[in-house]
């Protein structure tokens, strides 16, 4: 090699093209997973940030109808625990609850306790059936909820009448007391019901809708006028957020399992799920039926074929179907040579008095061989094979 030759490269480090053409699918993946991640926060950026918080500023916030029921003289204080809105309640206090389904069964039970008798009004915002039963007993909700959102009151009671119409349409309720006011129906039924105290003078109001109070919502129609007659009644507003964090859920007979926290709608989907599964794989099982012969490919070696069915037999310990393989087939090759049919082949009445004849030999010995029991082990099992030949042999030469 002269001294201006160059050596060919033989570095194992990739090139920059040989990285893009194997990194590429995993790239691509990254690249389109990032895509959906931005579609989808563009979709939800509408979502709703602060929902019904009087300290939110965001359009479905209540930020608004606090600071005019300011201008009015009426204080709203938020709490986000059981403990503070009980202690709360009281003759001169409007008691607003924002989700009242959050509640647990025993807090819902704790609350309506504390403000049954308290004198002041309760304002339940959006309660459903799991929970208005219990905060506002005698007051049903209806599953099918209302499909317009704005409504006229047509009730007496004077704080709907002078609103007129508003955005209460949502749940419907109905409800068994005659005093009750049933106001803004759809359908024949109420989106807003008052209903007063057996005693002490105070109130529930319950409001099918929360769109009079976000802040988007309180210039259209009668909203800020039905919002701020229902909430400034009393001069002193608690407005409740319930948390999740409330330590006051954490009752014994509270706690649920993991199909309790499942809505019904999930647990028959998945019922369902498992029906169309099951019938799949009936629809896809493998059928047993009769064999059917095929035409292999290729030309297979007869020796091929045999050693790798005795490696089979062998694995099995299979050792009485290959004496009976092999028993089987002698008998075969050996009924035309003696004059017997080869249906009747397999029939020692048949094949061995004609073999004994043959062969001017015992039948007892010939039978023993071609019809005895299976090999106790892989040397009988070889002898046995030994003697099959043996006989072929000389039927073949006599």
């Amino acid at each position: 090699m002269t001294a201006g030759a160059t050596l060919p490269d033989t570095s194992a480090s990739l090139t920059a093209r040989q990285v893009w053409t194997r990194a590429r699918g995993v790239v691509i993946a990254l690249v389109l997973l990032l895509v959906g991640a931005v579609v989808i926060a563009v979709v939800r950026s509408d979502v709703k940030h602060g929902e019904l918080d009087p300290r939110s500023a965001d359009p479905y916030g209540s930020r608004a109808v606090a600071a005019l029921l300011a201008d009015r003289g009426v204080s709203t204080r938020v709490v986000t625990t059981l403990d503070e809105a009980r202690a709360s309640a009281g003759p001169r206090t409007t008691l607003l609850v924002a989700v009242p389904d959050l509640l647990t069964a025993r807090q819902q039970t704790q609350l309506r306790s504390a403000t049954a008798r308290s004198g002041g009004r309760t304002v339940l915002v959006a309660a459903g059936s799991s929970s208005v039963e219990r905060l506002a007993p005698g007051v049903t909700a209806d599953p099918a909820t209302s499909f317009h959102s704005t409504l006229a009151p047509r009730c007496d009671l004077p704080a709907a009448r002078r609103a007129g119409t508003a955005d209460t349409g949502g749940i419907r309720y109905t409800t068994t007391h005659l005093d009750a006011d049933s106001c803004y129906p759809s359908e024949r039924l109420a989106t807003l019901v008052r209903v007063p105290a057996a005693s002490g003078g105070g109130d529930t109001v319950v409001l099918g809708a929360p769109d009079i109070l976000y802040n988007d919502r309180l210039d259209e129609q009668g909203n800020a006028s039905l919002a701020l007659q229902l909430l400034g009644s009393r001069p002193h507003l608690v407005w409740y957020l319930p948390s999740l964090s409330d330590t006051s859920a954490a009752g014994a007979d509270d706690r649920k399992d993991f199909f309790d926290l499942l809505p019904s709608g999930w647990l028959w989907g998945t019922l369902q799920l498992f029906i169309a599964a099951a019938l799949a794989a009936l629809w896809r099982a493998r059928r047993l039926g009769p064999l059917v012969p095929e035409r292999l490919p290729v030309a297979i070696r007869a020796s091929e074929t045999v050693e790798g069915r005795a490696r089979l037999y062998r694995k099995a310990n299979a050792r009485d179907r290959a004496a009976a393989a092999l028993r089987s087939t002698t008998r075969t090759r050996l009924a035309p040579l003696v004059g017997v049919p080869a249906a009747q082949a397999d029939a020692p009445e048949a094949l061995l008095p004609a073999l004994s004849a043959h062969l001017h030999s015992d039948g007892q010995s010939l039978h023993a061989l071609l019809f005895g029991p299976p090999p106790r082990d892989d040397a009988a099992l070889i002898a046995l094979s030994d003697q099959l030949d043996a006989l072929e042999r000389e039927v073949r030469r006599s």
